[in-house]
C-alpha cells in the first residue's frame, strides 16, 4: 500500500539528492557531458577558497535570519490584532493572506515598479514629504539592495506567521485567560505568562520551517537584483544556480548546493526536535 508513495518519494526527492551529491564530486559541464570526470572533493576546496562563497554565505545569513526575525515579531502583532473582536474580521483575515498567496514573480514586478528610482511611487512620495531630494536607487545600491529585499520578503511573509499564530492563539482555553484576569493580570501579563507559553510549540515550528524556506528562496532576488550590485545581494542558492546554469559548471554548482544543505540540516534537526517535543506535550 505504501509502494506508490515510496516510488514518488524516491523519484522526486531521494534520487535528485543523491545525484546532486554525486555531481558535487565530479567535473561536469552541461555542454560536454561526455567529458565528465571524478574529482573528489576538489569542488568543495575550490568553493571554500573562493571569496564569493563567503560573501554569499554572509548574505544568506542576513537574508534568512533578518527576514524571519521581522516576520515573527510583526506576525505576532498581526495575530494579536486579528484575535480581537473587530468588525469585518473574516474579510480582514482573507485580505491579510493576499501577499502570501500572490506568486513571487508578481510580487517582484510590483515592487520593481514601486521602487523604480525615476517613476516609482515610493521615491515620489518621499520627495513630496521632503525626506528625499534625489531619487534613491533602492535595488542598485550596495548598501540598500539586501535590506530592501529583506523588507519585501518580510512584507510577503508576515501573513504566514500571523495566520499560524492566530490559529494557535484561538486554541488557548478561555478559562485560563479568565483565571489570569481574576488574579489581577493585565493584557501584557496574560499574553506573556499564559498565551505565549501555550503557543510556543507553534512559534518554534513555524519559525524553523520559515527559516528553511527563506534560506532556499531566491526567486525574488533573481528577478529584482540577480545578486547585484557587485554580489551585494548574492545568496548561496542563487550562487549555486548561477554557477550551474549560467556558468555551465554543474559540479561546482552541486557542491554549493550540498554545502548549503549541510548547513540547513542544523535547522532540520531543530525542527524535528521541536516536533518531538510538541508530540510529547
Amino acid at each position: 500500500m505504501l509502494a506508490p508513495a515510496l516510488l514518488i518519494l524516491a523519484s522526486f526527492i531521494i534520487y535528485p539528492a543523491l545525484n546532486a551529491l554525486y555531481l558535487s564530486l565530479t567535473s561536469t559541464n552541461l555542454l560536454n557531458l561526455k567529458a565528465q570526470t571524478f574529482v573528489g572533493f576538489d569542488n568543495f576546496f575550490r568553493i571554500f577558497g573562493d571569496p564569493t562563497f563567503l560573501v554569499s554565505l554572509v548574505n544568506s545569513v542576513w537574508w534568512t535570519f533578518g527576514a524571519v526575525a521581522f516576520q515573527l515579531v510583526l506576525g505576532m502583532v498581526g495575530a494579536l490584532i486579528l484575535n480581537r473582536s473587530i468588525k469585518a474580521r473574516g474579510l480582514i483575515r482573507s485580505l491579510v493572506l493576499l501577499p502570501w498567496a500572490t506568486p513571487s514573480i508578481l510580487i517582484a514586478l510590483m515592487w520593481m515598479w514601486i521602487l523604480d528610482p525615476n517613476q516609482g511611487i515610493l521615491n515620489h512620495l518621499l520627495r513630496i514629504i521632503g525626506l528625499a531630494s534625489t531619487p534613491i536607487t533602492w535595488l542598485a545600491g550596495q548598501d540598500t539592495a539586501l535590506p530592501t529585499l529583506i523588507f519585501i520578503d518580510v512584507w510577503q511573509g508576515i501573513p504566514f506567521f500571523a495566520i499560524m499564530l492566530l490559529a494557535a492563539m484561538q486554541a488557548v482555553p478561555e478559562d485560563l485567560l479568565e483565571a489570569a484576569k481574576i488574579d489581577g493580570a493585565n493584557g501584557w501579563n496574560s499574553f506573556w505568562h499564559v498565551v505565549l507559553p501555550l503557543i510556543m510549540p507553534t512559534v518554534l515550528i513555524t519559525t524553523t520551517l520559515r527559516l528553511i524556506w527563506t534560506a532556499n528562496y531566491f526567486d525574488l532576488i533573481l528577478i529584482l537584483t540577480n545578486g547585484g550590485p557587485a554580489n551585494a545581494s548574492l545568496t548561496l542558492p542563487l550562487n549555486a544556480y548561477q554557477t550551474a546554469y549560467r556558468g555551465m559548471d554543474f559540479g561546482t554548482g552541486a557542491a554549493l548546493s550540498v554545502a548549503q544543505a549541510l548547513l540547513l540540516m542544523i535547522l532540520v534537526l531543530i525542527y524535528m526536535r521541536q516536533i518531538g517535543k510538541s508530540e510529547i506535550a
